[in-house]
């Protein structure tokens, strides 16, 4: 399991929520009537340093990084977030975990 943050998508987190170098974002599970890998949850975002990471990756001078708890969301994928310029977001994408 991995997450992957594009710089162009750290980019857009560094300007929509005035991040500074060094800060992090934690992604967790938050229940939801949309779809992401598992029906009625999908991912939320909390500008806050690590606990207990399980999973991170940092790019543009971000951390990026998944808590103990939220780890049973991604077990079996990989999470990529990409920044569409045509709409001005980011988009999550989840593939299945490549083995090595």
């Amino acid at each position: 399991m991995s997450i992957q943050v594009t710089e162009p998508a750290a980019q857009w987190y560094i300007k929509e929520l005035g991040l500074n170098h060094g800060d992090s974002i934690r992604f967790f599970v938050r229940y939801s009537s949309g779809g992401g890998l598992h029906p009625g949850f999908s991912l939320g975002i909390a500008v806050e340093p690590p606990q207990h990471p399980v999973l991170q990756h940092e790019a543009a001078g971000i951390t990026f990084y998944m808590e103990d708890q939220d780890y049973w969301y991604l077990k079996g994928h990989d999470l990529q977030v990409k920044y569409l310029e045509e709409h001005d977001d980011i988009i999550y994408t989840y593939t299945e975990e490549t083995q090595a």
